[in-house]
């Protein structure tokens, strides 16, 4: 199969399964079909499909991946002591693990074509990673009661699937409402100490931090760029040689800006 022909069989295989949106009329254009597949993904809730499907699935994102580049810790340079920035798309770094932004339900993002990182991670990495995250909230439904969500600043670790990256660590960062507080400060320094030792407790050895909690969740960038590169320097400090490489990811020329601040 060609990844034109992937792509249609896919768009197909994913309307059908909808249920709902059988009927809905194909683009003949391939960004059209590249957005319908991808808003499809999004709203699926997770669940088994067919072997044939996800084996499509899997050969038509890893040509993706390669298409959009992936990027490896050498073409990243390193600013001082392991640490480095890079600025683009999380979802080409080729690394142990990336970090996601994600929601206290654990399951990514179901608005259709939505920018967050959750969403974009959820989309290329394929749908098991939905799967995988719903199961292990249902594992921890049963432990903890029907209603729990998981609690800021605590890391779920899971597969990356069709990623570059080898594992993807999912956290939950702090929701600024109205003033930012200590309490908001503290759970965000939380969220990078956390995920760096779970890094160390399985054998990860680079990986690349997300802007946590800035953006919907409207943590100031810049006040959130100096709370993660101290934590992440005090943390380094007290774990030498724990860790290859750190990377700050940011997409924004303004968390750029903040970052290179910071570390320069």
């Amino acid at each position: 199969m060609t990844q034109d022909e992937r792509l249609t069989y896919l768009v197909e295989a994913f309307k059908a399964d909808s249920g709902k949106y059988r009927h809905l009329k194909t683009p003949k254009d391939v960004v059209g079909r590249r957005q319908l597949l991808r808003s499809l993904m999004n709203i699926r809730m997770p669940g088994p499909m067919s072997p044939e499907t996800i084996a499509a699935q899997d050969e038509y994102l890893k040509a993706r991946a390669e298409e959009k580049g992936i990027v490896t810790l050498r073409e990243i340079p390193v600013i001082k002591a392991g640490i480095s920035i890079w600025q683009g798309d999380i979802t080409r770094l080729q690394v142990d693990a990336i970090v996601n932004a994600a929601n206290s339900q654990m399951l990514g993002c179901f608005m259709p074509m939505h920018t967050c990182i959750d969403n974009c991670i959820h989309t290329f990495a394929g749908v098991q990673l939905r799967a995988e995250c719903g199961w292990k909230m249902k594992q921890l439904r049963a432990k903890y009661g029907r209603d729990y969500e998981q609690p800021t600043a605590v890391p779920m670790l899971t597969e990356a699937y069709n990623l570059p990256a080898k594992k993807v660590v999912h956290i939950v960062g702090p929701i600024v409402e109205n003033r930012l507080t200590k309490e908001h400060e503290k759970a965000l320094a939380d969220c990078y100490r956390n995920t760096l030792d779970l890094c160390v407790e399985n054998g990860l050895r680079s990986v690349a931090f997300c802007c946590i909690s800035t953006g919907v969740f409207h943590f100031p960038n810049q006040r959130a760029a100096e709370i993660a590169v101290s934590t992440v320097t005090d943390w380094m400090k007290a774990h030498p040689s724990a860790m290859d490489r750190i990377i700050f990811n940011v997409f924004k020329d303004e968390d750029k800006e903040y970052y290179e601040q910071e570390l320069y």
